[in-house]
């Protein structure tokens, strides 16, 4: 209210009024100078931080009024980076006039738009380092982190529903762990310290902080001493609970790892990401600790702390006759909301009440007394004898909805005091009767028959055992007599467990008030704050309004769940211990931690410092790119760095120190930056541009001879791999590496490769791969290097010589030719079969006949002595083709099957087949004659020639998919003579490239389920009867060298390099003369890693899917024809019980009919079998893994009927008659008789119906078990076949007398032959076992079903059981549930 002249209130003091209107005038400054700051001009800065002092860098953004000055940024930059003010450098970044990256430097007090920022546009600033020094984070001076190797990898710096101060949050609070490295380097403003989350472990966090602030357990835990000579300190929980509490205690991190305490307990890293109840393992982990303490002054220190006793009791109504017992309890469980209330308990005192409520026995539930004889109305309840000293309450918000049949979280509201007085619910003497009662106690305390006044004298004497802590060593002045304790019964509040989340899942953690200050704190994992009595308040949980059953589905799902509350007792009320009264064994371990933390921090301040790169180096003799990692403090130098990648490389010996050197090196490019010449002496921080997370480039360890000389390389300048081609000789020499700059001309290019390699520039050609046979020929001499489409790293090839070759279009070229075919040609490693007659005669050991000479080791092409050019072969080669094809195409409707396999256009070339003697060799003919005899299939004649569409592009395609630019056996192949070049380029004449390419392909895994599928074969020619593998393309040179490791004695092994454009076809008539047999009879096996081997069948198709150094194994034996398909065999054995046999591998055609197939396996089973079959008296039947499916009739055709291809798999049923399915409607099922009364199942029987009709299988069933109709039940099998079921489950687990009419509708949905069908008469009762003979047969059933394969149990999974391993093993089981 304003006051004026027409307000009738205004006060006769004028105070009020003038303290009034001054708050007025500076609220209208404050407004006016907000206005004028919206008027003025704002500058937007974005900062990046270009340091390594975070794993993750981090952009900032500052929007600030144009006035604001510099040393304001600074401070603003600081606090949002997290860096000390003036421990960092700014400067301008691209984007802005200043793009220079100079330095923000001039005064600090001036404003940002005198020191040129821009308003309206957008200031970019870079955040680096000053004067070579890191930024100091703001909190380096509290600690640094631990070494759980958590680091700033994310922005966010709070996690959990805690996530500023003085507030506890709900649900929604609730956010991701993530936190930043920094967060851990210092210890919290509270000085208590957190506890680092492995996954799921909050359960576990807040339990722990708990009992650490509990002081009476942390003093009792420190007393308590380790032996190392008694138990491993990895595996004794006790000890790893010690070093977490001395940790928590004198620890400057913000918070520590729990992993040590979680190995003790036998925990591997799966249990992080199992999340239990906090109660379940408070009482495991206390169980724990008893098992441990054994025989220790801490025996007992569980009990005298947690146990309190209650009497459970049953009293008669008539007679007052009492039956009771004692039990013991750890924690109170109290209920939420009663079974079927709609309403749950407002407060834990009113949820206390309900639990010593008695509740009356009578109507059917009557108590028989045993004084009146008689059953008799009666009271039953619970009665508090003892509390523990420390009362843990828990709050059971978990419960079942038998509605929706899942579990719930109650989140009711349910208030808890402060300070809690149990003293209404103690036992009162004046309850009891004078009658005569039973008592038994639980604990073998008070057993047989006593008086109720007996119980209480008895119980009396152990009051001191039930309450006393032990902390002093004078126990006697602890003790007080039964009355005092009696009256104190007020407890007072200092640990609430808070859960948020639901009944499926959550979070935990503790509000805890400190016994030192009365302060409450939030231990919320690695975050602790302060809070208040009101924050402790908003986890009694609840909603405003009822909603009735379902109200706690609206309420906050976080809410306290676990209470623990001590015993007001000044005498017993202990303090924390005080580092000056610690135990000698606990300053020792203070002393050691102390030194490992500072360790630990000198190796980050280390490691923070310390440059990381790859490391590479060529090999001098092994002449193989190595790799490594290189890590060196930036304060080393350069010579350090060399001497440290020296021994790294294991180079001692083999080559000087002085005759190495580290350049920088892009292995992606497989380029040379820049050499450090005369910089050996700054250190390693400054050359490499400071410390990185990661760095843009590599380091290359060079290497050279002593009498040679390190190139310079210089920044801009461009590596050139030079290969100099030899037209005469056809062969191409090692690589010659040339630094160039892209601002040359080809011109200058070719006087810098003339001076390299001696060769004329006049008549010189240059031709640069840009990428896998991509060549460019450079003719254009004022070009650039840049213009041609030079790059970091290039390969050219160069020829000089007098040659014609130079006035041919460069398509047409040798060189063109000489270059294509180096580029498509790999190196095979093929392992012939044992006792192959070997490589043909000497003479043809190059055979010319590929249609290329050879080209590689200076052996070229020689026949009858004279040097053929490639172009001649070539032209010779294809003027035969032609010729051949000719006379085919005429000759092709006579059906002439005389003219064999081998008699392709390949033999009509000069080739070592024709070259050789025309007689051969009587071996080779011997072998070849063994080989036809003992294969039954070789009464086929000559192959099928015909067209296949299947991939027939692929059949000539010159490009292949490998992106790289030639091959590691290619340049071995045409240089294995050529010298090194005496300039070293710290490679020795080899090229990187090549090694690396030939040591990622030895390192390229290939696996058969990435490989081509081969599904059939494929003719050699296409309609016009032509060769599929051309000419041109059919480049083989093989040679002969020892067997293979690992290879049987007499296996010998080829070295092939081929033109991958060579069809399979033509590379196998090609190992013909090795073999000596024809190329239709052997067979091509690719191996692929782990020596996977498949065949290839696809004869059309080209080697262009192989690589270097692929494997590849031959096999004597009738290859595929078109059409054909191996088939493996298995035998259905169905009352065995492995009932899948592997029988043989069988070859089934398109177009054979089922009957021809089995005729043909016949000889094939007896003789590798040994299985005498008629044709009538075996069927076959598809296999789909383990189970068998349709049964394939005799007259069903392969292709037509039944789809069939590559490694096909079927069954071979064996029948006890005559085959009985003859149609296709018909429906063949297994059926199997399950008897209760003998726990047992009958052998499989065969039940072959006409129907679908579930009538009908009920009358088969009938005819063969003699059960009648209406006594008979049947069930579906389930899993593989056969459907294994243990016999303690078949009864209730089957889904028995489905009401179905047909068999393919649910529950059966059997539409295939194959199904098991389990039956048994109802009228049979299962025979009643005892408890030890159920457990030996679920033992014995258990290791009968493993055998098998098959699953014991069909019960859904459980969730694990928390479990902590004394042992620290978890396959033991001393396991504590």
């Amino acid at each position: 209210m304003v006051p004026g002249e027409d307000n009738p209130l205004v006060p006769k003091e004028g105070v009020f009024w003038s303290c009034r209107q001054s708050i007025f005038n500076e609220m209208k400054k404050r407004f006016s100078q907000i206005e004028n700051a919206a008027d003025e001009p704002r500058v937007l800065c974005i900062v990046q931080d270009t340091t390594n002092c975070r794993t993750v860098n981090e952009r900032i953004t500052l929007n600030l009024p144009a006035s604001t000055s510099v040393r304001r940024l600074f401070e603003d930059v600081s606090s949002k980076a997290g860096y000390v003010s003036g421990t960092f450098s700014l400067m301008w970044g691209n984007g802005v006039p200043n793009g220079d990256m100079a330095v923000l430097d001039g005064s600090l007090d001036a404003s940002l738009q005198d020191a040129g920022f821009e308003s309206g546009k957008k200031n970019f600033l870079h955040l680096t380092d000053k004067n070579g020094e890191q930024p100091q984070l703001a909190s380096d001076e509290s600690g640094t982190a631990d070494s759980s190797g958590l680091d700033d990898s994310t922005q966010e710096k709070f996690i959990g529903p805690l996530p500023r101060e003085g507030y506890v949050g709900c649900a929604g609070d609730y956010v991701s762990q993530n936190y930043t490295y920094s967060s851990l380097l210092s210890k919290s403003d509270t000085g208590y310290v957190g506890l680092v989350n492995q996954a799921m472990t909050c359960y576990l966090n807040s339990l722990l902080q708990t009992l650490f602030m509990t002081p009476e357990f942390r003093n009792a835990l420190y007393k308590w001493a380790f032996e190392v000579s008694e138990e491993d300190p990895v595996t004794s929980i006790p000890y790893q609970l010690q070093r977490l509490f001395v940790l928590l205690q004198t620890s400057k991190k913000r918070a520590i790892e729990t992993t040590d305490v979680t190995r003790s307990f036998g925990w591997d890293s799966s249990e992080a990401w199992q999340q239990h109840d906090v109660q379940e393992l408070c009482r495991v982990m206390f169980d724990a600790l008893e098992q441990k303490w054994k025989q220790t002054e801490q025996a007992d220190l569980i009990n005298q702390l947690y146990q309190g006793k209650l009497k459970d009791y049953v009293r008669c109504l008539e007679c007052g006759y009492e039956s009771w017992r004692i039990d013991t309890f750890l924690d109170i469980p109290l209920v939420i909301r009663p079974y079927g209330s709609s309403t749950a308990f407002g407060s834990v005192e009113e949820a206390l009440n309900a639990f010593v409520q008695p509740e009356t026995l009578d109507g059917p539930n009557q108590y028989f007394c045993e004084r009146c004889k008689k059953k008799c109305d009666a009271r039953k309840g619970l009665r508090f004898l003892h509390f523990p000293y420390l009362l843990t309450l828990q709050l059971k918000r978990f419960d079942f909805d038998y509605t929706s049949m899942h579990r719930i979280k109650l989140n009711d509201r349910m208030t808890f005091p402060e300070e809690l007085d149990m003293s209404p619910f103690i036992d009162v003497e004046d309850e009891k009767s004078p009658q005569t009662e039973s008592c038994t106690d639980s604990g073998a305390e008070n057993e047989g028959s006593c008086h109720s006044d007996q119980m209480s004298n008895d119980f009396s004497t152990d009051d001191n055992l039930d309450e006393g802590i032990g902390l002093e060593s004078n126990h006697g002045a602890e003790k007080i007599n039964k009355l005092s304790v009696e009256k104190n019964t007020l407890y007072e509040l200092f640990s609430v467990m808070v859960h948020s989340g639901s009944a499926a899942g959550g979070h935990y953690y503790a509000c805890i008030k400190s016994f030192t200050d009365d302060q409450w704190y939030s231990f919320n994992d690695q975050h602790v704050s302060r809070i208040t009595q009101d924050d402790v308040k908003k986890t009694y949980g609840g909603s405003t309004g009822n909603r009735g059953y379902y109200s706690s589905a609206f309420a906050s799902s976080t809410n306290a769940y676990m209470l623990m509350y001590r015993l007001k007792n000044p005498a017993r009320n202990a303090k924390f211990l005080d580092p000056s009264e610690f135990p000698e064994h606990i300053t020792h371990l203070v002393e050691k931690e102390k030194e490992q933390e500072e360790h630990e921090k000198r190796q980050r301040e280390i490691e923070r410092n310390t440059c990381k790169l790859k490391l590479f180096c060529m090999h001098p003799v092994k002449q193989i790119m190595m790799e490594s990692k290189l890590e060196v403090h930036k304060d080393k130098t350069m010579t350090e760095a060399v001497e440290m990648a020296h021994k790294l490389m294991d180079l001692e010996g083999v080559v000087p120190l002085d005759c190495c050197r580290l350049v920088k090196y892009d292995e992606f490019h497989d380029y040379l930056e820049r050499s450090y010449e005369d910089e050996e002496d700054k250190p390693m921080g400054f050359l490499l541009g400071g410390v990185k997370s990661s760095y843009m480039f590599d380091l290359l360890l060079e290497t050279k001879r002593p009498d040679q000389v390190f190139q310079s390389y210089k920044p801009g300048e461009v590596m050139v791999k030079v290969y100099v081609v030899d037209l005469k000789t056809e062969t191409v020499a090692s690589p010659i590496s040339v630094r160039a700059y892209l601002t040359q001309t080809v011109a200058e290019f070719k006087l810098l490769i003339s001076k390299s390699t001696e060769l004329p520039p006049d008549n010189m050609r240059v031709v640069l791969e840009r990428c896998y046979n991509d060549l460019r020929l450079l003719s254009v001499l004022n070009k650039t290097l840049k213009a041609e489409g030079f790059f970091r790293s290039n390969k050219v090839f160069v020829e000089s010589s007098d040659s014609l070759d130079h006035q041919l279009l460069f398509t047409d070229s040798q060189l063109w030719k000489l270059l294509d075919r180096h580029a498509n040609t790999i190196r095979l490693y093929v392992s012939l079969p044992e006792h192959s007659p070997g490589p043909p005669p000497a003479s043809c050991a190059c055979p010319k006949a590929c249609g290329a000479a050879a080209r590689t080791d200076g052996f070229p092409d020689q026949v009858d002595g004279n040097l053929k050019s490639v172009d001649a072969i070539l032209e010779e080669s294809t003027e035969k083709l032609k010729t051949l094809s000719l006379q085919q195409h005429q000759d092709g409707g006579n059906g002439d099957s005389s003219k064999s396999t081998e008699e392709s256009d390949f033999e009509n070339i000069d080739s070592p087949l024709n070259e050789a003697d025309s007689s051969g060799s009587a071996d080779n003919r011997e072998l070849e004659n063994r080989i036809l005899s003992a294969d039954p299939d070789n009464h086929f004649q000559a192959e099928e020639r015909s067209d296949s569409d299947v991939n027939n592009d692929r059949s000539t395609s010159s490009v292949d998919s490998d992106i790289l630019s030639s091959s590691h056996s290619s340049d071995t192949l045409c240089n294995a003579d050529s010298a090194p070049n005496p300039l070293a380029n710290g490679l020795d004449s080899h090229s990187i490239t090549s090694s690396r390419r030939s040591k990622a392909n030895e390192g390229k895994k290939e696996t058969w389920d990435t490989a081509e599928e081969d599904s059939g074969t494929d003719s050699e020619y296409d309609d016009s009867r032509k060769s599929r593998g051309e000419a041109q393309y059919v480049y083989f040179k093989a040679e002969l060298h020892g067997a293979a490791e690992g290879a049987g004695e007499g296996q010998k092994c080829l070295t092939v390099n081929v033109d991958k454009r060579i069809t399979l076809s033509a590379f196998k008539q090609q190992l013909e003369p090795f073999l000596g047999v024809p190329s239709s009879q052997f067979k091509v096996f690719r191996v692929y890693a782990s020596n996977q081997e498949f065949e290839s069948v696809r004869l059309n198709e080209t080697l262009s899917s192989f690589s270097d150094d692929n494997k590849i194994t031959i096999r004597l034996g009738r290859a595929l024809k078109k059409g054909e398909y191996r088939v493996k065999v298995f035998q259905l054995l169905l009352n065995e019980p492995e009932p899948c046999k592997f029988l043989l591998d069988a070859v089934f055609a398109k177009g054979m009919s089922v009957h021809q197939s089995k005729e043909e396996l016949i000889p094939q089973l007896r003789e590798q079998c040994g299985l005498e079959l008629a044709v009538e008296r075996f069927r076959l039947r598809k296999k789909t893994w383990k189970n068998p499916g349709t049964v394939f009739l005799d007259y069903h055709v392969y292709e037509n009927e039944i789809s069939i291809s590559s490694n096909w798999e079927v069954f071979l049923e064996v029948l006890d008659e005559n085959e009985k399915m003859k149609s296709m409607s018909q429906l063949s099922l297994f059926t199997k008789r399950w008897r209760p009364s003998e726990l047992k199942l009958d052998p499989f029987q065969e039940l072959i119906l006409e129907t679908n009709s579930v009538d009908e299988l009920r009358e088969k069933i009938c005819e063969i078990s003699n059960i009648p109709l209406e006594n008979l039940e049947f069930a579906k099998g389930r899993g593989t076949f056969p459907c294994d079921i243990s016999v303690l489950e078949i009864h209730q687990d089957l889904d028995w007398n489905p009401k179905v009419s047909t068999l393919n509708a649910w529950p059966l949905y059997i539409s295939d032959d194959g199904a098991v069908i389990f039956y048994r008469d109802k009228t049979e009762e299962p025979v009643e076992l005892s408890e030890e003979q159920r457990n030996e047969l679920m033992k014995k059933e258990s290791s009968r079903l493993q055998k098998t394969g098959h699953r014991v149990t069909y019960s859904p999974r459980k969730e694990k059981a928390l479990k902590i391993y004394l042992d620290g093993a978890a396959n033991k089981d001393s396991a504590q549930d």
